[in-house]
């Protein structure tokens, strides 16, 4: 049986497989255009797969899932015994994800609240996770919906991209910030703000900007209690480096997860992608 309150998510949150089923927390899957081909992220593509063929410059684009995937998540929710669903996704900014949700709620068989989180990967990952928390303690459908927020609010995520290319063909990036970024060489540091990516600095090289990226984790933890998440796209050793660095520099650090980001948001970030999200609890 399901919890009084259910929770969906979409792939883009990039949730470790056993926190998936040990809160039981539906992913809907977004779709990867490669080529020709419409694959399902999570299932049908690697990041792998995906960075290999960014590498090669084959043609990819990402696109939302439908409407009626989330009406099927949402009775399968149902039928498992919810009365409530709370469905957390990436910024509305970013995908037309939120809207397809939105649509499937109106004729859904149990009250969905539909939350667009402004965030991406794991910084939707952990709101996710407060809000599966909160109902396994109880918590009423406003309260799963008030704790994905709040995380949400405190919640910050900083990235580091090898370049804006990737960015600016996806439209994530205006093409002034994609020119500025790549002016004498420049390598960008991004972060997430109000749901829409921002150039934050610009620094003279990869090394000193996945330096400068750890300082910022640090300085954003300070001596709080918080999560933090380290993801990558075809960047394992370079990630596996600043976790191992963060967990020795961030005192209040309750949980870390390294892993690599699936292929849509790895569509629009490239290869070398490194990104850390720092959540308060």
């Amino acid at each position: 049986m399901y919890r009084h309150v259910a929770i969906v998510t979409d792939s883009t949150a990039y949730l470790p497989q056993d926190a998936m089923e040990r809160h039981r927390i539906t992913a809907v899957p977004l779709t990867v255009v490669l080529g020709d081909r419409a694959l399902e992220e999570g299932t049908e593509i690697s990041a792998r797969s995906l960075a290999q063929a960014l590498q090669k410059r084959k043609p990819v684009t990402t696109s939302r899932p439908s409407p009626e995937m989330f009406a099927a998540a949402y009775r399968a929710a149902a039928e498992e015994g919810a009365t409530g669903i709370v469905s957390l996704h990436l910024s509305a900014e970013f995908s037309g994800t939120y809207d397809a949700a939105v649509l499937a709620a109106q004729d859904a068989p149990v009250p969905v609240r539909v939350v667009d989180s402004g965030m991406v990967a794991m910084a939707l990952g952990f709101c996710a996770l407060a809000a599966a928390e909160t109902a396994e303690g109880g918590g009423t459908l406003d309260e799963a919906v008030a704790a994905a927020e709040k995380r949400a609010d405190g919640t910050a995520a900083y990235f580091y991209v090898d370049t804006l290319d990737y960015l600016r063909r996806g439209g994530r990036i205006g093409a002034a910030q994609a020119l500025l970024g790549s002016a004498l060489a420049v390598k960008p540091l991004l972060q997430l703000d109000e749901g829409r990516i921002e150039l934050r600095e610009k620094v003279r090289t990869a090394s000193k900007a996945i330096a400068r990226l750890e300082e910022i984790v640090v300085e954003r933890a300070g001596r709080s209690r918080v999560d933090i998440a380290v993801q990558h796209l075809a960047a394992s050793e370079r990630a596996a480096a600043l976790a191992e660095r963060l967990r020795e520099r961030v005192p209040g650090l309750a949980e870390l997860y390294v892993s690599e980001v699936g292929a849509v948001i790895g569509a629009h970030a490239g290869p070398g992608l490194v990104g850390a999200v720092v959540s308060p609890r």
